[in-house]
């Protein structure tokens, strides 16, 4: 059950601005951020049902400004992948516990926070490769998968996209069209499943103005805004909020 409580407005506009802040101008990477922090005051199931649409709504906002800016191979590679990842995950929602998703969604934003922070320290560097299509099927295929159970589809992509060296902007547009490719194949199964309710569809459309606000900004902030300022900012919600939830799951 959903509780439209001042916690949920206190921490879901927020989350939800920063979530398209990501989408809009930082890869995605983060943008996981709004529905774990929703996860703190909901149940997990109904953060992904109202943080979903959300999230369709910022990728339609922002197609506009990116359009045909993407390389589209590791597009639709990353596209082609998410399909039996986005299957996996829909079979697993149907044979766990919310705890559990508590826990995945927890452990997720601490080892985002881990791999950025070794990646920005010098600890871990991501060898520039050439594209490769199973590569792009491996990383669609855990996008699909961390897309579907956190909206944590990000990271898997970034590591693949980053690897190529694509520049800033062509990095942005590759990940706003395949995940909003990602997120229309999540919307079928979640009808499906339940994680779709009234009380969720309320939930979004409270915080929809908040969303396109967050993707406006991101869209600006993209060529103004430094990644690392950005996400020293991310990497303290991530891990609050990370700590948080593991906290509650195993307890």
């Amino acid at each position: 059950m959903v509780d439209f409580s001042w916690q949920f407005f206190a921490l879901g506009i927020p989350a939800i601005i920063f979530g398209g802040i990501s989408k809009g101008g930082f890869g995605s990477g983060a943008a996981f951020v709004a529905g774990a922090i929703l996860a703190l005051v909901v149940p997990p199931g109904a953060a992904l049902g109202i943080v979903l649409p959300l999230f369709m709504l910022v990728d339609a906002a922002t197609l506009k400004p990116y359009w045909g800016q993407w390389h589209w191979p590791s597009a639709k590679g990353i596209m082609q992948g998410a399909v039996p990842g986005c299957i996996i995950a829909a079979w697993l929602y149907t044979v766990v516990d919310a705890d559990v998703f508590r826990l995945l969604i927890g452990a997720i934003c601490l080892l985002f926070v881990g791999f950025q922070l070794s990646r920005n320290l010098g600890w871990l560097t991501v060898r520039h490769v050439p594209f490769s299509r199973p590569l792009a099927w491996i990383a669609g295929l855990v996008s699909g998968f961390t897309s579907f159970v956190s909206h944590a589809g990000g990271p898997p992509t970034a590591v693949f996209l980053l690897s190529q060296g694509l520049s800033k902007t062509a990095y942005q547009a590759t990940t706003v069209i395949a995940f909003w490719a990602i997120n229309w194949m999540k919307a079928v199964p979640y009808a499906f499943l339940g994680i779709f309710s009234w009380e969720t569809v309320t939930g979004s459309l409270l915080l929809a103005p908040f969303a396109l606000l967050g993707a406006w900004i991101g869209v600006r902030a993209h060529h103004l805004v430094p990644e690392r300022a950005f996400f020293a900012l991310t990497y303290v919600l991530l891990i609050l909020t990370g700590v948080r939830l593991i906290w509650v799951a195993m307890s």
